[in-house]
């Protein structure tokens, strides 16, 4: 990596925290200034506006908030521990994979009427976190862990909506309780299609 390359990342990972706790419109280049400590003249060296480094934020906390997902589930072996880990993993919105929350939901509810780049960017993340789940379903139910016919589609499509509600209300809340009870629902559901 250059030093251009790591000043560039640099810059990156000190402003992700603060796009996902004041979202892309209330970041200014100067809490970015101050987050590194770099000239607004060092700053528009790497990036040519607020918004190109906005684009750069989004794909880091989204790519951050994966990675950390699978990285919590990936030794696990069977289809079912999968799911479980995932849910696990994702339980606690107080303290999230990502500083700031949950990337899909803090940027899409901003980006969806001000920015198609980043609501691209954001949408195909949840399509491919439903994928994930509807994949990771398909595979139990040809390994025989899971029934035939449990529908991987609809239960990806309702367990991502119900993580993501669960989020937004734990954090409003500022408890997990009723996250707590999303994720014994799906877990409930899960094991009512276990073999």
């Amino acid at each position: 990596m250059t030093k251009a390359e790591r000043t560039k990342q640099f810059i990156i990972e000190k402003a992700a925290p603060i796009f996902m706790t004041k979202g892309v419109a209330g970041t200014a280049m100067s809490d970015i200034m101050e987050a590194t400590k770099l000239a607004k003249g060092s700053l528009y060296v790497h990036f040519e506006n607020k918004e190109e480094l906005s684009y750069s934020v989004v794909d880091y906390n989204l790519n951050a908030f994966i990675d950390r997902t699978l990285a919590a589930v990936s030794n696990l072996k069977t289809a079912k521990l999968k799911l479980f880990g995932m849910l696990d993993f994702l339980s606690d919105p107080l303290n999230p994979p990502v500083a700031g929350g949950c990337p899909m939901m803090n940027f899409g509810m901003e980006a969806d009427d001000t920015s198609p780049v980043i609501r691209d960017k954001v949408c195909k993340i949840i399509v491919d976190v439903q994928k994930f789940i509807r994949e990771t379903v398909e595979s139990g139910i040809e390994a025989g862990e899971f029934k035939q016919g449990w529908d991987a589609r609809t239960f990806a499509t309702k367990t991502y909506a119900m993580i993501e509600g669960g989020i937004l209300v734990s954090r409003v809340a500022g408890n997990n309780d009723q996250m707590n009870i999303l994720v014994n629902i799906m877990k409930a559901e899960i094991d009512e299609n276990s073999l």
